[in-house]
Protein backbone atom coordinates (compact mmCIF):
# COMPACT_ATOMS: atom_id res chain seq x y z
CA UNK A 1 0.00 0.00 0.00
CA UNK A 2 1.52 3.44 -1.21
CA UNK A 3 2.00 5.98 2.22
CA UNK A 4 -0.83 8.34 1.01
CA UNK A 5 -3.06 5.47 1.64
CA UNK A 6 -1.76 3.98 4.35
CA UNK A 7 -3.29 5.02 8.14
CA UNK A 8 -1.75 8.13 8.92
CA UNK A 9 -1.39 7.37 12.92
CA UNK A 10 0.75 4.13 11.53
CA UNK A 11 3.19 5.66 9.25
CA UNK A 12 7.03 5.70 9.48
CA UNK A 13 7.59 9.16 12.08
CA UNK A 14 10.98 11.07 12.98
CA UNK A 15 11.27 14.09 14.88
CA UNK A 16 14.36 16.36 13.79
CA UNK A 17 15.05 18.81 16.35
CA UNK A 18 10.95 20.75 15.89
CA UNK A 19 10.44 19.24 13.16
CA UNK A 20 8.58 16.40 12.08
CA UNK A 21 8.82 14.09 9.22
CA UNK A 22 6.87 11.58 7.99
CA UNK A 23 6.16 8.77 5.13
CA UNK A 24 9.51 6.80 4.39
CA UNK A 25 10.33 9.91 1.29
CA UNK A 26 10.90 12.45 4.30
CA UNK A 27 13.21 10.40 6.39
CA UNK A 28 16.62 10.10 7.04
CA UNK A 29 18.92 7.23 7.62
CA UNK A 30 20.98 9.12 10.27
CA UNK A 31 21.12 11.94 12.54
CA UNK A 32 21.99 15.42 12.69
CA UNK A 33 24.81 14.99 15.09
CA UNK A 34 25.78 11.67 13.37
CA UNK A 35 26.11 13.82 9.78
CA UNK A 36 27.81 16.40 11.60
CA UNK A 37 30.63 13.97 13.44
CA UNK A 38 30.82 11.30 10.98
CA UNK A 39 32.74 12.70 8.32
CA UNK A 40 33.98 16.15 6.53
CA UNK A 41 30.93 15.81 3.97
CA UNK A 42 30.74 18.09 1.23
CA UNK A 43 30.73 21.55 2.11
CA UNK A 44 27.18 22.91 -0.10
CA UNK A 45 25.47 22.74 3.72
CA UNK A 46 26.63 25.92 4.13
CA UNK A 47 24.81 28.00 1.41
CA UNK A 48 21.76 26.11 2.27
CA UNK A 49 18.30 28.59 3.26
CA UNK A 50 19.03 26.44 7.36
CA UNK A 51 21.95 27.63 7.62
CA UNK A 52 21.59 31.15 5.87
CA UNK A 53 19.28 31.79 8.99
CA UNK A 54 21.66 31.44 11.32
CA UNK A 55 23.71 33.61 9.39
CA UNK A 56 21.11 35.90 9.29
CA UNK A 57 20.73 36.04 13.28
CA UNK A 58 24.41 36.37 13.67
CA UNK A 59 24.13 39.90 11.70
CA UNK A 60 21.52 40.89 14.07
CA UNK A 61 22.56 39.93 17.36
CA UNK A 62 26.39 41.61 15.96
CA UNK A 63 24.66 44.63 15.18
CA UNK A 64 22.40 44.90 18.19
CA UNK A 65 25.32 44.14 20.44
CA UNK A 66 27.57 46.90 18.81
CA UNK A 67 25.12 49.23 18.65
CA UNK A 68 22.78 48.89 21.94
CA UNK A 69 24.86 51.80 23.70
CA UNK A 70 25.09 54.00 20.63
CA UNK A 71 24.15 57.84 21.60
CA UNK A 72 21.52 59.69 19.96
CA UNK A 73 22.62 59.30 16.25
CA UNK A 74 21.20 60.62 12.58
CA UNK A 75 21.92 59.06 9.66
CA UNK A 76 22.58 60.78 6.79
CA UNK A 77 22.86 58.66 3.11
CA UNK A 78 24.33 60.04 -0.64
CA UNK A 79 26.02 58.64 -3.26
CA UNK A 80 29.04 56.42 -3.06
CA UNK A 81 30.34 58.16 -6.24
CA UNK A 82 30.42 61.92 -4.78
CA UNK A 83 34.03 63.40 -5.74
CA UNK A 84 36.06 64.23 -2.95
CA UNK A 85 37.19 67.83 -4.78
CA UNK A 86 33.26 68.33 -5.12
CA UNK A 87 30.62 70.80 -2.91
CA UNK A 88 28.47 68.00 -2.52
CA UNK A 89 31.36 66.38 -0.60
CA UNK A 90 31.79 69.30 1.68
CA UNK A 91 28.29 69.95 2.00
CA UNK A 92 28.08 66.00 3.60
CA UNK A 93 31.32 66.93 5.39
CA UNK A 94 29.92 69.98 6.78
CA UNK A 95 26.91 68.58 7.82
CA UNK A 96 28.51 65.67 9.67
CA UNK A 97 30.31 68.11 11.30
CA UNK A 98 27.40 70.32 12.49
CA UNK A 99 25.25 66.90 13.22
CA UNK A 100 28.31 65.80 15.44
CA UNK A 101 28.38 69.40 16.89
CA UNK A 102 24.87 69.07 17.98
CA UNK A 103 25.88 65.88 19.78
CA UNK A 104 24.65 63.01 17.53
CA UNK A 105 26.40 60.36 16.55
CA UNK A 106 26.68 59.86 12.36
CA UNK A 107 25.71 56.59 10.56
CA UNK A 108 26.38 56.30 7.07
CA UNK A 109 26.42 53.25 4.49
CA UNK A 110 30.55 53.69 5.60
CA UNK A 111 31.67 53.69 1.63
CA UNK A 112 33.51 56.26 -0.61
CA UNK A 113 31.69 59.32 -1.49
CA UNK A 114 29.56 61.36 0.71
CA UNK A 115 29.04 58.80 2.78
CA UNK A 116 32.72 58.92 3.69
CA UNK A 117 32.45 63.02 3.71
CA UNK A 118 29.85 62.96 6.64
CA UNK A 119 31.85 60.43 9.08
CA UNK A 120 34.48 62.45 7.91
CA UNK A 121 33.19 65.72 8.96
CA UNK A 122 31.61 63.92 12.31
CA UNK A 123 34.80 62.40 12.95
CA UNK A 124 37.15 66.04 12.67
CA UNK A 125 34.60 67.38 14.79
CA UNK A 126 34.99 65.16 17.67
CA UNK A 127 31.68 63.36 17.06
CA UNK A 128 31.34 59.71 16.71
CA UNK A 129 31.67 58.11 13.37
CA UNK A 130 29.61 54.98 12.01
CA UNK A 131 29.55 53.12 9.00
CA UNK A 132 27.31 50.16 8.43
CA UNK A 133 28.73 48.42 5.27
CA UNK A 134 27.33 46.26 2.92
CA UNK A 135 28.74 43.42 0.88
CA UNK A 136 28.94 43.78 -2.55
CA UNK A 137 30.16 42.37 -5.95
CA UNK A 138 32.59 44.85 -6.47
CA UNK A 139 35.12 46.40 -3.40
CA UNK A 140 34.13 49.02 -1.61
CA UNK A 141 34.75 48.68 1.91
CA UNK A 142 34.61 50.69 5.21
CA UNK A 143 36.20 54.72 4.97
CA UNK A 144 39.11 55.52 7.05
CA UNK A 145 36.69 58.13 8.48
CA UNK A 146 34.77 55.32 10.32
CA UNK A 147 35.24 54.83 14.34
CA UNK A 148 32.94 52.29 15.02
CA UNK A 149 32.14 50.01 11.77
CA UNK A 150 30.49 46.61 10.74
CA UNK A 151 29.87 45.06 7.69
CA UNK A 152 26.78 43.20 6.55
CA UNK A 153 25.88 40.34 4.08
CA UNK A 154 21.95 41.16 4.17
CA UNK A 155 20.36 44.63 3.28
CA UNK A 156 17.40 44.32 5.67
CA UNK A 157 19.91 43.47 8.85
CA UNK A 158 21.50 46.91 7.84
CA UNK A 159 18.47 48.79 7.27
CA UNK A 160 17.28 47.72 10.62
CA UNK A 161 20.51 49.18 12.27
CA UNK A 162 19.74 52.07 10.32
CA UNK A 163 16.38 53.04 11.46
CA UNK A 164 16.80 50.92 14.87
CA UNK A 165 19.66 53.17 16.04
CA UNK A 166 18.69 56.63 14.01
CA UNK A 167 16.54 59.64 15.15
CA UNK A 168 16.91 60.68 12.29
CA UNK A 169 17.69 60.55 7.77
CA UNK A 170 19.18 63.53 5.92
CA UNK A 171 19.32 62.28 2.21
CA UNK A 172 22.19 64.03 -0.02
CA UNK A 173 22.29 63.25 -3.66
CA UNK A 174 22.67 59.80 -4.24
CA UNK A 175 21.58 57.01 -6.70
CA UNK A 176 19.44 53.84 -6.23
CA UNK A 177 20.99 52.92 -2.34
CA UNK A 178 19.63 56.28 -1.46
CA UNK A 179 16.45 56.62 -2.87
CA UNK A 180 15.45 52.94 -1.61
CA UNK A 181 16.05 54.02 2.17
CA UNK A 182 14.52 57.02 1.45
CA UNK A 183 11.60 55.69 0.71
CA UNK A 184 11.60 52.63 2.84
CA UNK A 185 12.04 55.39 5.71
CA UNK A 186 8.92 57.12 3.92
CA UNK A 187 6.90 53.78 4.66
CA UNK A 188 8.14 52.85 7.93
CA UNK A 189 7.11 56.86 9.20
CA UNK A 190 3.87 56.63 7.08
CA UNK A 191 2.90 53.22 8.26
CA UNK A 192 3.90 54.33 11.76
CA UNK A 193 6.34 51.15 12.50
CA UNK A 194 8.63 54.09 13.48
CA UNK A 195 7.54 57.83 14.88
CA UNK A 196 9.09 61.10 15.44
CA UNK A 197 11.47 60.10 12.35
CA UNK A 198 12.29 62.88 10.27
CA UNK A 199 13.29 62.54 6.60
CA UNK A 200 15.22 65.24 5.28
CA UNK A 201 16.04 66.12 1.65
CA UNK A 202 19.08 68.53 1.56
CA UNK A 203 20.03 69.82 -1.79
CA UNK A 204 16.79 71.45 -3.24
CA UNK A 205 18.12 71.17 -6.90
CA UNK A 206 18.38 67.76 -6.97
CA UNK A 207 15.13 66.51 -4.98
CA UNK A 208 13.12 69.80 -6.20
CA UNK A 209 11.99 67.15 -8.97
CA UNK A 210 11.53 64.23 -6.76
CA UNK A 211 9.38 66.49 -4.24
CA UNK A 212 6.89 68.01 -6.82
CA UNK A 213 6.41 64.93 -8.87
CA UNK A 214 4.95 63.27 -5.10
CA UNK A 215 2.94 66.66 -4.57
CA UNK A 216 1.90 67.14 -8.54
CA UNK A 217 1.49 63.37 -9.48
CA UNK A 218 1.22 60.96 -6.71
CA UNK A 219 -0.84 63.84 -4.13
CA UNK A 220 -2.72 64.56 -6.86
CA UNK A 221 -3.76 61.04 -8.05
CA UNK A 222 -4.55 59.89 -4.46
CA UNK A 223 -1.98 57.61 -4.07
CA UNK A 224 -0.62 59.57 -0.91
CA UNK A 225 -1.93 62.24 1.66
CA UNK A 226 -1.20 65.80 2.82
CA UNK A 227 -0.19 64.48 5.63
CA UNK A 228 2.06 61.90 4.06
CA UNK A 229 4.23 64.43 1.49
CA UNK A 230 4.58 66.70 4.93
CA UNK A 231 6.43 63.44 6.14
CA UNK A 232 9.27 64.72 3.88
CA UNK A 233 11.37 68.32 4.52
CA UNK A 234 13.23 69.75 1.69
CA UNK A 235 15.47 72.43 2.50
CA UNK A 236 19.22 73.74 1.46
CA UNK A 237 19.84 75.37 4.61
CA UNK A 238 22.32 72.71 6.96
CA UNK A 239 21.02 74.40 10.07
CA UNK A 240 17.52 74.06 9.09
CA UNK A 241 18.31 70.38 8.65
CA UNK A 242 19.84 70.22 12.19
CA UNK A 243 17.26 72.01 13.47
CA UNK A 244 14.62 69.44 12.24
CA UNK A 245 16.83 66.52 13.27
CA UNK A 246 17.11 68.30 16.74
CA UNK A 247 13.60 68.94 17.34
CA UNK A 248 12.42 65.28 16.33
CA UNK A 249 14.88 64.04 18.64
CA UNK A 250 13.31 65.89 21.83
CA UNK A 251 9.86 65.33 20.72
CA UNK A 252 10.90 61.43 20.68
CA UNK A 253 12.93 61.91 24.25
CA UNK A 254 9.55 63.17 25.54
CA UNK A 255 7.41 59.80 24.90
CA UNK A 256 10.47 57.73 26.18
Amino acid sequence: MADHDADPRRLPEKQRGPVVLRRSRSIEPTTTDQRLLDSRGPADWVHTDPWRVMRIQAEFVEGFGMLAELPRAATVFGSARTPVDSPEYELGRELGARLAGAGFAVITGGGPGTMEAANRGASEAGGLSVGLGIELPFEQGLNPWVDLGINFRYFFARKTMFVKYSQAFVCLPGGFGTLDELFEALVLVQTKKVTKFPVVLLGTDYWGGLYDWIAKTVLREGKVSERDLDLLHLTDDIDDAVDVVHEAYHAWEETH
